[in-house]
Parts: C-alpha cells; structure tokens; sequence
C-alpha cells in the first residue's frame, strides 16, 4: 500500500469516528474514547494522540491549518477520561539568567506591580501585569494577568506569557542582574485550570491540572520551577570540574606526575565549596514552604513537583559529585605539600653541603698556616 493508500485508509477510519463531518478533532477524539474497550486513562494516551494526529492532519487538508488546529494540538496534551467541561491553558517559563538579582532595585523600579506577600520569605518578589489601566482591580484568573516570579538567586519565571512576550519582560529583569551567564538557560511548562477536576491536582508530561488556580499555587509552582533551573545551572558547573579532574587524573595514569598550580587548586576549592553553599543557602531546596505547611492541596502539589523534577535525586546526585571533587581537591593538596616538602628537604641538604665544604675549607686553610 503506498502513501496515499495508507493516508485514505486511516482518513476513513478517522470519519467512522466522527458522529458528523462538522465535528472538529476534539470532537471526534471524545467519540473515540467513549468506545467499548478502547477507553484510555491519564493524560497523554499513546492511542488518543494517535488519532487525534490523525484527525487533525486530516481537517487541516479540508479546511488548511488555521487556529483550531493548533488549537487541538495543544489541548489534546491535557485531555483527561474525566468530563471536566472548560479548561484555562497557561504557560509557563523558567529562565536561569544570571548569579544574583538585586530584589529591593526591581521593587523600586516596578512598585506598582508588586504583589504583596504572603510569607516570610524574602528571596523573591512576584510582579503582575495587566491590560488594565493602574486602578483596575484584577482577578488572579483573569487571562489579561501576566506574572513574573523573580528570585535572588538568579531565576526568573514567566506566568501566562507567550514567546514573543518573553523578551521585554526579561529586560526589565535582566539590569538589576549581577553575574550575567554566558548562555542563559530556559525549560518549558504549563498549568492547565479544569475547575471540575474529581481531585484537587492531576499531573501529567510537563504539566500539572489544578481545580482552581491563586496566587499561593502561582507561588509554589513558580518556586520549584526556580530551583529546578537554578539546580541546572550548578550541576552544569560541577560537571565542568570533574571533567577537569578526570583529565588530570588520566594524564597522571600516563604519566606518573602531574602539573598544576597551588592557586589553581585552590580556585576549584573555593569554586566547589561556593556552589554548594549557593545551593543550600540560596536555593532553599530544604527550607519549609509557608504556603503548604497552611494548606494540603498546595503542600500536595508542592511534593508532587518536586518528585516530577527531582530535586531531592539531583541534589543527592550534585551531593556525590562534589565529594568526588573533594576527595580529587585533598589528594592533589597533599601531593602538591609532598612536592614541596622534597623540595625543601633537598635545599636543607645542599645548604648542609655548603656549610660541611665552607666548614672544611676553613680548616684546611687554619692547618696550612701552622708552622711545623
């Protein structure tokens, strides 16, 4: 059968799915999980993306590629079995741009988008923008809002903002940034809003479906999310060091000795004694969240974000490199201070020798001036 064939079989399949021809991929995609036999569970059936591919190729030859097809793609990610009626789809981006972030400028510059806090924390602000005039008041819901979490540490994360949004909102970020990176780095999620989800969160690839959606669950997405980036950046720089020890360490295998400066060793101490700190102190990765301890749904989507992400493996993993990195840090240490040492060891012998050839000498000369 060639390409054609194969195209008009599975075209045919995919209309005795549908009750009438006016009936869009989604349509057709719910027909097909109410057969017998064939219903599909999650949100991201092998079976269900299939055939809703198919059904949307196949409206898109009908009626060419419009909004409705993208708009299909997109949502046939988060389809549940569940009838949860109207969804909110909501992007969301996490940027790593720089080590450090001064807070208190961003506050200043931008004080009328200041949301207020709601805990303790100060490693963060969280800013709101709207299409609204300055006044207006706003609800948390509303698709006009656009939110940008930043943290101290250098993460920033976009709420409800699209791709070619994202670059203006990140300059007004990016000049109170210190420690600028070289290539800054971004991961990719979304918030899906069914207010008639059975349970309160249902997670899912690369997103996460909420019965209701505030500011707190903005919070603590955004928090992981922060960290996760953040966490990225630091595994990145420890990766570089042990690369860099596992190459010194094959050169000694070969050779028998190794070159490298005292400073340079201890510039991979500070480096490796910095990054851990950076990620315990800054990150917070271990500190209590003030918004779950108050509400279990929120501390139920908190513990599942950070088993979706990893973060306690990625520490543990980060954890063992830089012990690795340790171990290589001491060993070079002492091999440099035995170095040393034999250098001494041979300039006390040779001033030993020169003192025994002076000593000689001088004898030598007193014995010759004695008379006989």
């Amino acid at each position: 059968m060639g390409k054609w064939g194969t195209w008009s079989h599975l075209k045919r399949l995919t209309v005795t799915l549908k009750p009438s021809s006016t009936l869009t991929g989604r349509a057709s995609l719910s027909s097909f999980g109410r057969l017998p036999g064939l219903q599909t569970h999650g949100f991201s059936s092998p079976l269900r993306k299939f055939f809703s591919a198919i059904s949307a190729v196949s409206d898109s030859f009908e009626g060419g590629f419009g909004a409705s097809h993208q708009d299909h793609i997109h949502r046939d990610d988060w389809d549940t079995h569940e009838d949860e009626g109207p969804s909110r789809f909501i992007p969301v981006k996490a940027y790593f741009l720089s080590t450090s972030i001064d807070l208190k400028s961003v506050q200043t510059e931008s004080a009328c988008c200041v949301i207020p806090p709601s805990s303790r924390s100060s490693n963060y602000i969280a800013l709101r923008y709207s299409d609204y005039p300055p006044g207006v008041v706003t609800n948390e819901n509303d698709d006009n809002c656009r939110y940008i979490v930043v943290f101290q540490y250098g993460s920033i994360v976009l709420f409800n903002i699209a791709d070619h949004e994202a670059a203006q909102y990140l300059d007004i970020v990016r000049r109170h940034a210190h420690g600028l990176l070289y290539e800054m780095r971004k991961d990719d999620y979304a918030v899906v809003e069914k207010p008639r989800l059975t349970t309160w969160m249902h997670g899912g690839a690369d997103h996460i479906a909420l019965k209701s959606l505030d500011m707190d669950g903005i919070r603590i997405i955004c928090n992981v999310l922060g960290q996760s980036i953040a966490l990225d950046h630091y595994i990145g720089q420890v990766d570089d060091m042990v690369k860099e020890f596992t190459d010194i360490n094959r050169h000694m295998e070969k050779s028998g000795t190794f070159t490298m400066e005292r400073k340079k060793l201890f510039q991979l101490m500070g480096k490796a004694n910095s990054n851990l700190a950076d990620v315990i102190l800054k990150l917070g990765l271990f500190d209590r969240s003030e918004i779950a301890w108050k509400n279990s749904n929120y501390a139920q989507v908190l513990e599942y974000l950070r088993e979706e992400y990893e973060l306690a493996q990625r520490f543990g993993s980060l954890n063992f490199k830089l012990k690795f990195v340790e171990h290589n840090i001491h060993f070079l240490q002492e091999a440099l201070q035995t170095k040393k040492s034999s250098l001494m060891e041979w300039v006390i012998i040779i001033l030993l020798l020169i003192e025994d050839i002076i000593s000689m000498y001088e004898i030598l000369k007193t014995s010759s001036m004695v008379p006989f």
